[in-house]
């Protein structure tokens, strides 16, 4: 039986992007005996323009039948003066929270090509493979209250940061798990000496810490998180935090490898199904002018054949292009050194299956 694959281009560059992963998609259906059926949905801004709101209910009826979801990105200026409720992001956190995609896996992976590419001198960086799990729906990014409101004559804004036991769990033994297979050690970011909800936090990971007496667990507080990330950041297998804090640190980690062009993510739910999409964001200043970099698109459809579609081997196939692309100099702008030669969105998706048809 055919594997559903959901397309979610989006906004700005997604469009972009999310079409050199279905041109390769197709390539890997004809020529490398996948099995997948793709289908394409709104979301985001796309989604308002067309419908009025970011997740139509087809949308959402279409992500839950779906086998694997690939977004492009969602947002632009455009839609800035919504109410907050009505905001392209919301598609995406609609679709987080109803499928419960509550494990984002971030991997910040340089690879040798593009050492100079970081803003970090080569030596700091080189050989950098840091895996972040991030807490994707709870938190103070969903915790209820939330709103302005007028108090005592002054406008006053709040959000309520808030984690139970089981949510904690739950992402923990991912990270857990993920590092079983890495290199066995795990750092947990919380912020325990001024927040209540990351004391639980940690009382929770060093209470599944027994379980998994293998891999090595670590606290720090967030603050020195992000220090150590721009100081030494080789010293981190895997890491695990709230989504707040994920969500900042693995951004901060993108550009240790030189471009945010260049990271996947996965967000999972507890079966192993789940969404994945770049790290970066919609990018309407470059939408439309053939400047974007989908290797992060790319290299989330590999994750997506690894993680939710069980195709390893065509999750290895992909990767070893993606690397034999570096390897032969392609550049798109933003991983780009000084006098090398710069190619479009189109041109790199050529590369890329010009590479798997190499293989």
């Amino acid at each position: 039986m055919s594997q559903e694959v959901l397309l979610l281009p989006g906004d700005g560059i997604g469009p972009e992007v999310t079409a050199q992963a279905a041109r390769v998609l197709d390539w890997m259906i004809d020529h490398a005996d996948l099995d997948l059926e793709l289908s394409e949905a709104l979301v985001g801004g796309a989604a308002i323009e067309a419908t009025g709101e970011p997740l139509p209910d087809a949308t959402l009826k279409a992500a839950r039948e779906a086998d694997a979801i690939l977004l492009g990105a969602v947002g632009g200026p455009q839609w800035d003066s919504l109410p907050m409720a009505q905001r392209p992001e919301k598609g995406l956190l609609g679709l987080r929270a109803e499928l419960d995609l509550f494990a984002n896996l971030r991997p910040a992976i340089l690879y040798p090509e593009l050492a100079d590419a970081s803003s970090l001198k080569a030596e700091i960086v080189a050989g950098l493979d840091i895996l972040i799990v991030r807490e994707l729906t709870g938190g103070i990014y969903f915790g209820q209250p939330r709103g302005v409101e007028e108090r005592n004559g002054v406008r006053t804004g709040f959000n309520t940061y808030v984690y139970s036991e089981p949510e904690i769990e739950r992402v923990g033994r991912v990270a857990f798990e993920t590092a079983m297979k890495r290199g066995k050690k795990l750092c947990s970011v919380d912020k325990a000496n001024v927040l209540e909800v990351t004391v639980l936090w940690r009382e929770v990971m060093t209470r599944l810490a027994a379980e998994y007496p293998e891999v090595e667990l670590s606290h720090m507080y967030v603050d020195n998180a992000a220090m150590q990330l721009v100081r030494n950041p080789k010293q981190f297998d895997v890491i695990v935090t709230g989504n707040m804090f994920g969500d900042i640190l693995s951004d901060c980690a993108a550009m240790l490898t030189g471009s945010i062009g260049m990271l996947p993510s996965a967000s999972l739910d507890v079966n192993g199904k789940g969404m994945y999409e770049p790290v970066h964001g919609s990018a309407p200043d470059i939408a439309g002018t053939d400047q974007a970099n989908p290797l992060a698109t790319l290299l989330s459809v590999a994750m997506m054949l690894r993680h939710s579609l069980g195709q390893i081997d065509a999750a290895d196939r992909l990767e070893r292009a993606v690397q034999s692309v570096l390897a032969a100099d392609h550049r798109t702008g933003d991983i780009a050194a000084t006098g090398e030669t710069v190619i479009g969105t189109q041109a790199m998706g050529d590369a890329v299956i010009a590479a798997l048809q190499a293989q």
